[in-house]
């Protein structure tokens, strides 16, 4: 059920996304060695960067799990939902990730971890609650969807390379603003001096911005695919497409939830992205490239769209 396409085309993405992600975060450490004519701040930058994405490969799911404050499940603890995940992983050809929960009444349903074998899914007692049996197969199988896929390593990639970006970009302008920078004993040397400078201050404002647009629109992207292969798992698009409804019209904040997760769930646990002005116009287009989901409306027109 899952396509061989995108599953190459997300590796590949994820090695892309490391590479462009190390030239930004070189040149801030580049610009800024220059600017205070040491080299050594290119080398923390490189290295902090590094470390940070070994980090993320190998430990995302378990900060993920705690900022959620999610406890695991198991057979016995609940059998039924324990029994839905493991038929579908069956149909989709993957192995059972575990299983977690939230105990918030608030419904949503998130994926994370590095790869298949090393996968979480994760759902709110809540979604258990206020969805029926159909419908939670239909949000079981958009977040088996993204692991196969292997949506989950690209935005684990992408959410730390982006925080890496912005927290190196908040330092080195700190370090502009009250650190000074040396001066030079040369008139021509202090006006480049002054342009590196500038320049310096504009790439440190840009990055963080230009990085965290680069997530939100892969994010987006991932949601129409999971939809549409969690789908084509269950052969039942209504499914999801009731979910999508019954979630997006329960407007409960997830108090779980935070910025540095919420492009994860199913849907915004802020709902700051759901309802009609999202795709009726009323909101602007420049502010609709800040949401983390695409608009729910669209979402469901798309699955009753599906001809299986």
């Amino acid at each position: 059920m899952l396509t061989y396409d995108n599953i190459a085309k997300n590796k590949r993405e994820s090695w892309l996304l490391i590479f462009c992600f190390l030239i930004v975060i070189s040149l801030l450490g580049f610009v800024f060695s220059q600017v205070y004519q040491n080299p050594q701040i290119l080398y923390f930058a490189v290295g902090f960067s590094v470390f940070s994405s070994l980090i993320s490969y190998y430990f995302s799911d378990s900060i993920t799990l705690a900022l959620s404050q999610a406890k695991a499940v198991d057979r016995q603890s609940n059998p039924e939902l324990y029994r839905i995940v493991e038929n579908l992983c069956i149909t989709a050809g993957l192995p059972t990730p575990k299983i977690y929960m939230i105990n918030d009444s608030a419904p949503n349903a998130f994926a994370t971890g590095r790869d298949p074998e090393h996968a979480v899914i994760c759902f709110t007692t809540g979604i258990l609650q206020k969805l029926e049996k159909a419908e939670l197969e239909g949000v079981t199988a958009h977040e088996l969807s993204h692991i196969g896929n292997y949506d989950i390593r690209v935005m684990t990639l992408v959410v730390v390379l982006v925080g890496t970006v912005t927290l190196l970009a908040d330092w080195f302008l700190r370090a502009s603003f009250f650190g000074g920078r040396r001066k030079s004993s040369n008139g021509d040397g202090n006006q480049i001096g002054a342009i590196i400078a500038i320049a310096g201050i504009v790439l440190a404002i840009l990055s963080p911005i230009i990085a965290t647009l680069i997530k939100l629109a892969v994010s987006r992207k991932r949601e129409f695919l999971a939809d549409s292969s969690g789908a084509l798992l269950t052969r039942y698009p209504e499914g999801l497409a009731r979910a999508l409804e019954k979630i997006s019209k329960d407007k409960e904040p997830l108090e779980a939830a935070n910025k540095a997760t919420a492009h994860l769930y199913i849907i915004n646990p802020f709902h700051e992205d759901d309802g009609p002005s999202a795709s009726h116009g009323s909101r602007s287009w420049f502010a609709s490239l800040f949401n983390t989901h695409p608009p729910v409306e669209e979402r469901i027109k798309r699955l009753r769209e599906m001809n299986l």
